[in-house]
């Protein structure tokens, strides 16, 4: 009872908020991308997604720096493979970059220049 009593009074915010890429046309890419997985497969990457959110900073293996403002969720037992997610950081806001199943061992380079040219587009450098 005593435990009940205290879960109830700790509420723990997030570290960071976290958003989707918007497009100029005003979609949302990564969200499509998880409405088009499997429920359960959409759970499990959002749960990662959850973690990253309340224990930024983090690192291995869960997330990982791919370069200067461009991070991976590594998200691990999908039904269809593995997942990558790409985000970045402004302003203690986890922006949801870009999202794919991982098919080879290296991440493919039209995934990351997908990335890239998101976050490029985010900051204003078109």
């Amino acid at each position: 009872m005593y435990l009940f009593w205290y879960n109830n009074l700790v509420t723990i915010e997030p570290i960071l908020t976290v958003r989707f890429f918007k497009t100029a046309a005003n979609n949302e890419p990564v969200r499509e991308w998880l409405k088009s997985l499997s429920r359960a497969d959409c759970k499990t990457i959002g749960e990662d997604i959850k973690t990253v959110q309340y224990g930024w900073p983090m690192g291995m293996p869960m997330v990982e720096k791919i370069e200067k403002g461009l991070w991976e969720i590594r998200t691990k037992d999908l039904s269809v493979g593995i997942a990558r997610t790409f985000f970045t950081i402004i302003d203690q806001r986890m922006i949801l970059l870009h999202g794919f199943i991982k098919k080879s061992q290296k991440i493919p380079l039209t995934e990351l220049d997908v990335a890239r040219k998101r976050l490029s587009q985010l900051r204003g450098d078109q």
